[in-house]
């Protein structure tokens, strides 16, 4: 702890709180000075405040740095609404865009839209138009200059697009031809746009592996899978020398249809004779329809780092993994070919007539219930319920249920009923990490990085902003048990500098000299409440809503570089429109 002038000017002081650094240290009473948006003071003792200084009272708080969310797709809201409030208000100061391949950075309006889109689930009447009217930048570097003009809400950070900067060089239809492989100057020229953001300061490269994520738009490519699952190993391992050289992230979405894929990324972060390469894929799940997965990935992955040298780490949330659909319109039913069929028609009669053909209903029958075709999803129709319909009878029952009373087959109710009400039929299910247990084993894995929240995507179907605080109480509520599951200093650390520190950014640590990213919890805030999902309007998106879970009772304050973003729960005023909130992230070199 370092002594500090007794006549130096804070702008803030925050008092009476348990302050946690974020490096996993026991938390102590601290009084914490703020200057200029930096730590100045950290004190046992009381700070004098000045005239001018604003006195925050952490009594009965936790202090924490500022949460870091190593897995959003805010690349289109932060243009629209760059307070990614959302986050902000659950306590995230830090989040890190371009992930699974895919980036706003290089590419088209239309390209990037048509990317974007459809893969997370994101409105595209909204989103083309804001790139057709606003884009106005050519290349990585200046990207990140432009991200840096907005009044950004949280500090931002970035991964390179391998599907982006893949369609950018080859054009988007040759870069979806599994016929077409790139030239040498094409390959070349992806090294090079590889080169220039890892200079600008991006922390890796994002890959897709996972062929159920689909082109959206009008054009022929609609309902081909994303340019980066066209790309060879070979052509991926061209950047991976790039980024093992450079000390960097490899970014990945494994292709469950395999089981085998994901050995693939494990053996690219192997380090025994050559660098070993920083390695994160999705994700860490206790699977309905795969239990004891967890167990098994997370083995393998111990004996990678443990052995061979790797650097490898899964996502994963602290969480219970639910969804909620409109319909059938839910990612999870790209992973067969007849779902993926009934998605690529965004016309509610032609999908209607389509869900009602005795021969696709044959096929999808066929496909759901087969044993050899991927289960990401659990596809047990008793695990759902119905939260709205206009008939009002199945509303509050699964389709399990409703299938028996008429004594019908499960999935030719389950397609009936989307047929005859399409998006009005709204309905909700758990796909994973229901079990407590085996979810306390996922949070303490050593292999894990705490993330894979999809914010900013997913905007109606998922709800995982808060996380953070959502750790926190699984750590609490396990201590209240007498059955603590790590100390919450360590779940503090797991949210923060660890993250950080792997990423190679400077955030996570509250130190004398460090940014004032900070957050104020009041700990009997972190309870049911912030369980409970609700439909809330989105900013900058008209009149389009999002699902959330928000308990503004657990954040009592949050501060970015040093400025209050948060006040009693509620983002202030001044977020997401004055500069001096956030700032770009660049990558830093170790030392």
């Amino acid at each position: 702890m370092k002594a500090y002038d007794s006549a130096m000017a804070f702008d803030t002081i925050i008092t009476g709180g348990l302050f946690f650094d974020g490096r996993g240290s026991p938390p102590v009473r601290r009084e914490v000075g703020i200057v200029d948006g930096k730590i100045a003071a950290l004190s046992a003792a009381p700070l004098g405040a000045g005239p001018e200084t604003r006195v925050i009272d952490a009594s009965g708080c936790w202090i924490t740095p500022g949460f870091i969310d190593l897995h959003t797709h805010y690349d289109a809201e932060v243009e629209l609404a760059p307070s990614l409030s959302e986050s902000v208000r659950h306590g995230v100061t830090t989040v890190l865009m371009g992930s699974c391949s895919l980036s706003l950075a290089v590419g088209t309006p239309e390209d990037l839209a048509d990317m974007f889109c459809r893969v997370e689930a994101i409105p595209y009447h909204i989103v083309r138009p804001l790139l057709e009217q606003h884009k106005d930048w050519d290349g990585l570097g200046a990207y990140l200059e432009h991200l840096g003009s907005l009044p950004l809400g949280p500090n931002v950070t970035c991964f390179v697009g391998h599907s982006a900067i893949r369609a950018h060089v080859m054009g988007l239809e040759r870069s979806l031809d599994k016929k077409v492989s790139p030239t040498k100057a094409e390959l070349q020229r992806m090294e090079e746009l590889l080169e220039e953001g890892l200079d600008a300061g991006y922390l890796g490269l994002s890959i897709m592996t996972l062929k159920w994520d689909k082109m959206g738009g009008t054009r022929e490519v609609r309902s081909r899978p994303l340019p980066s699952t066209y790309g060879s190993w070979s052509e991926y391992r061209r950047l991976t020398r790039i980024l093992r050289r450079r000390g960097r992230i490899f970014q990945g979405v494994p292709n469950v249809s395999t089981k085998i894929n994901v050995l693939l990324f494990l053996l690219e972060s192997v380090g025994i004779v050559r660098p070993t390469l920083k390695t994160t894929v999705i994700s860490m799940m206790d699977l309905r329809g795969s239990r004891g997965i967890h167990k098994l990935i997370g083995g393998i992955s111990r004996i990678f780092n443990g052995l061979f040298g790797a650097d490898f780490r899964w996502q994963a949330l602290p969480e219970l993994f639910d969804l909620w659909a409109d319909g059938i319109d839910l990612v999870v039913f790209e992973e067969f070919g007849a779902g993926a069929a009934a998605l690529h028609l965004e016309d509610a009669t032609a999908r209607a007539e389509l869900l009602r053909d005795p021969e696709f209903r044959s096929k999808f029958r066929k496909q759901w219930a087969s044993k050899f075709l991927p289960r990401a999803f659990h596809r047990n129709l008793d695990y759902s319920e119905v939260l709205e319909c206009p008939d009002a009878s199945v509303v509050g029952r699964s389709f399990g249920d409703i299938a028996r009373e008429r004594g019908a087959d499960a999935v030719d109710v389950f397609l009936d009923l989307i047929a005859q009400h399409g998006t009005a039929l709204r309905w909700y299910t758990v796909m994973a990490n229901d079990r407590e247990k085996a979810l306390e084993q996922i949070v303490k894995h050593p292999d894990i990085l705490i993330g894979f929240s999809d914010a900013g995507a997913h905007l109606r179907q998922m709800a995982h902003y808060n996380f953070p605080l959502r750790l926190l109480r699984l750590v609490r509520n396990a201590e209240v048990r007498g059955a603590p599951v790590m100390p919450m200093e360590r779940a503090v650390q797991r949210l923060t500098s660890e993250i950080g520190d792997w990423l190679g950014i400077d955030a996570g640590t509250l130190a004398v000299g460090k940014r004032a990213d900070v957050v104020i919890i009041d700990p009997t805030g972190l309870d049911d409440r912030m369980e409970k999902a609700e439909l809330a309007p989105m900013e900058g998106f008209g009149d389009f809503v999002r699902l959330v879970r928000r308990n503004e009772a657990a954040v009592r304050h949050v501060l970015i570089n040093g400025r209050e973003a948060v006040t009693a729960g509620v983002p202030t005023a001044a977020l997401g429109h004055d500069r001096g909130f956030g700032r770009v992230l660049r990558h830093i070199a170790a030392p």
